[in-house]
């Protein structure tokens, strides 16, 4: 699945980069203050149904999430110049922490009551992320509270080109702040070195310049350190080794579930634009996070969907999103 994905990424990031738009992004240059970054955060976790009753948001380096039940706490981390990197770093952790506040009380600590996996997980947090918070919908219907805690920084600023500034494409050095077209290609890099490292076939050593190498290869561009580079993420240090594929499925999975759900709920992305993203929410509750353990992984979503996880409906999530916004 990596190896189709990245196939068809490749050159979908050349055709964008051939693409005369090119998005304005000169008000994300300016200085937005912790104080009320940290107001956005916590304004759109609870808008999408997070419960603040049952979970906290906190500051840490690396986003995360962690706990279950009535006490799931969140972090992210804040940069002057970076705001929307707080608030996507949340809307992701968020939709970690809306699964397991999801899991069956009933059955807390048993199989029915535990996550499926790490894929299905990273669905659920990629989902609430890309597809959901980075829509037009969601960002008109979360335009005041922006212009409330930004009045100047934003000022002169349309919805239209904060939607194509979050979602501009373009090759860059750091995981966790890649857009949804190249983001694929962080993760397939990390996964091929996992494979060569844990075969004997690259040593430890010469890891950064294999990475280095496989960055130009795949993103056309190389890191000047090897902590914008190979120690940018903190699994390895972690000893997680294996876990980097969870992203780019649980991207197919957040994709292909989404679909699924736009078909049993018609017109429910537009409710975004009103806030209503209860019936996505119960949705996921009912075919997902209810549901447990019950199914392994790639059974659960062949089970909601009627199909075997694939690439198919993320790159036509691709083909319409950004094809439209970048005019191919």
């Amino acid at each position: 699945m990596l190896g189709g994905l990245r196939e068809k990424l490749v050159p979908w990031v050349q055709k964008i980069a051939d693409a005369p738009f090119k998005p304005r992004t000169d008000f994300l240059t300016r200085t937005y203050p912790i104080e009320a970054q940290k107001r956005v955060a916590r304004e759109a976790m609870a808008a999408i149904g997070f419960d603040t009753d049952a979970g906290r948001l906190d500051i840490s380096a690396h986003p995360f999430c962690s706990g279950t039940g009535g006490d799931v706490r969140l972090t992210t981390r804040y940069f002057e110049d970076q705001p929307f990197a707080s608030l996507y770093g949340v809307v992701h952790e968020a939709g970690h922490g809306l699964y397991e506040q999801g899991l069956s009380e009933d059955h807390a600590g048993a199989p029915l009551g535990s996550s499926c996996s790490m894929s299905i997980h990273e669905s659920q947090s990629r989902l609430w992320e890309n597809i959901v918070g980075r829509s037009k919908g969601f960002l008109t219907f979360f335009e005041p509270r922006l212009r409330a805690a930004y009045p100047e920084q934003l000022n002169g600023v349309s919805v239209g080109e904060v939607y194509a500034a979050v979602n501009r494409v373009e090759p860059s050095l750091i995981r966790v702040e890649a857009d949804e077209v190249t983001y694929g290609l962080h993760i397939v890099l990390r996964f091929e070195l996992e494979r060569e490292l844990m075969a004997g076939d690259l040593a430890v050593a010469d890891l950064p310049a294999a990475w280095n190498k496989k960055m130009e290869q795949y993103l056309g561009i190389t890191p000047p350190d090897d902590a914008d580079g190979c120690l940018q993420d903190v699994h390895w240090s972690f000893g997680m080794v294996g876990y980097f594929p969870s992203y780019a499925l649980g991207s197919l999975n957040g994709a292909q579930l989404f679909a699924q759900c736009k078909r049993d709920i018609p017109g429910v992305e537009d409710g975004f634009v009103r806030g209503e993203f209860a019936p996505l929410l119960e949705w996921l509750r009912e075919k997902v996070h209810r549901v447990g353990r019950l199914y392994l992984p790639n059974d659960l979503i062949a089970h909601v969907t009627g199909k075997p996880p694939s690439a198919d409906d993320f790159m036509a999530y691709v083909a319409e999103k950004f094809g439209t916004l970048y005019g191919i």
